[in-house]
């Protein structure tokens, strides 16, 4: 793409009408669908259903957070795939329906069939298989669904509409963990739940949202070896977009960290009896909630009216860093409430910012759904390799506070890399 067609689509991208309170509404429901679909498995069913199928004992926990991230690890291995291929087929599709909804609506369904037959599974292979196809699911639909935001909302809405895609992760979490617990529902009855939950929001938004129709003059090549090349985005022709994702990647490493290991350091590095430590990580995923919506929705609408986004990703990166290093200084139950909150108003903040950030450093417009994919994975990585790396790191020294300095090495080195993107202030 020349520096001319680059200056026309960014020119194209800042005068669209802006979307309105509908199409938000709905953008913002088909989310909330797909953080309880996603998250209530990855912390709560999952993790269950593992060690009940390898018969696991509860209090040998290194072996429980292992066998959970070798099943994840190898789902994340699939990611690396299907999110730059959903997005580079998204941009290509040729249909009367529009080049996004078909792989929102597919997605959603292969997503919402994986939950319900890894209900079903008694081995660790079914397990793993059917946990590697609703991660594919979820990879496709989110790969057409962050594409939309590029194609549909202006350059100043960015951040407000990152931000109500951002805000309903940690309420959709919580809302689908007080369901399970609170309902007493099996494993097969939470994954069900949770699938048709799913469907439900996503197709509110699915039927009702414009989409264009891509006439076939328009459509760009797509052999086997322009989609390996597209893999490779080079770094020296586009800093910004290598910045950026190195930033996204780094940060994300430091909340999964954070989040997926938070109940072993209260049971076994704070020494807190079971039902306490669930009592204490009740009470800090609300906090983490309630910090991270406010800062999502504040953040991400004012850096449209300030016309900011380098300057917010980075403080938010930091308070990142920040709550690693508390509970490094000062490790107590006191403190896990105040990195719970520090951690989710930094991360809800970076969620919103960062995705409105991304959308600006995209090295072509007809690659947008591929390029988005390629970003997308510094969400999927992390969060799918984060519970082993996390064990190995605590069993390396015997305890937790190597885990917290890998958080507030990340968060910070996370900041760092933002500063040499100039396309973006």
């Amino acid at each position: 793409m020349s520096a001319d067609e680059v200056t026309v689509e960014a020119t194209a991208a800042a005068l669209r009408a802006p979307v309105g309170r509908r199409w938000i509404q709905l953008f913002s429901l088909a989310w909330f669908g797909i953080w309880i679909a996603q998250l209530t498995p990855i912390q709560l069913l999952l993790p269950e259903q593992v060690a009940a199928v390898l018969k696991l004992d509860p209090a040998d926990w290194v072996a429980n957070v292992v066998a959970f991230g070798v099943v994840s690890a190898i789902a994340g291995v699939f990611a690396l795939v299907a999110y730059p291929l959903t997005g580079a087929l998204s941009d290509r599709t040729l249909s009367p329906f529009g080049r996004r909804r078909p792989w929102i609506a597919a997605g959603a369904v292969l997503f919402a069939i994986g939950l319900v037959l890894l209900g079903v599974q008694s081995s660790i292979v079914g397990v793993t298989v059917f946990w590697v196809v609703t991660l594919v699911g979820f990879c496709v639909l989110t790969a057409a669904l962050t594409a939309v935001i590029s194609d549909q909302v202006p350059v100043g809405q960015r951040g407000t509409i990152s931000g109500w895609m951002a805000a309903p992760q940690p309420v959709g979490a919580l809302v689908g963990l007080l369901a399970v617990l609170a309902l007493g529902l099996s494993l097969f009855a939470g994954y069900a739940l949770v699938a048709v939950l799913l469907v439900v929001c996503v197709a509110a938004f699915a039927v009702r949202m414009p989409d264009r129709v891509l006439a076939r003059s328009e459509r760009p090549r797509l052999g086997v070896a322009e989609f390996l090349r597209g893999f490779w985005i080079d770094p020296r022709t586009h800093p910004d977009f290598g910045w950026t994702l190195l930033s996204r990647v780094l940060v994300n490493w430091a909340n999964a960290l954070t989040t997926t290991l938070l109940l072993y350091f209260l049971m076994f590095g704070l020494t807190l009896p079971e039902g306490d430590a669930e009592t204490v990580l009740l009470v800090t995923t609300v906090i983490y909630s309630v910090f991270s919506v406010i800062a999502s929705l504040w953040f991400g609408g004012l850096s449209d009216r300030l016309g900011r986004r380098k300057m917010f990703v980075v403080i938010t990166a930091v308070m990142q860093a920040a709550a690693g290093i508390l509970l490094i200084a000062a490790p107590s139950e006191p403190m896990v409430y105040v990195a719970g909150a520090l951690s989710g108003f930094g991360f809800g903040a970076f969620l919103a910012v960062d995705q409105a950030l991304a959308t600006e450093v995209l090295p072509s417009a007809v690659d947008r759904g591929k390029d988005l994919g390629i970003m997308n994975i510094a969400y999927a990585i992390p969060q799918a390799l984060a519970p082993l790396a996390g064990a190995g790191l605590v069993v390396a020294v015997g305890g937790f506070w190597l885990l917290f300095v890998a958080v507030g090495v990340f968060g910070i080195a996370g900041a760092a890399a933002l500063a040499p993107v100039k396309g973006v202030r």
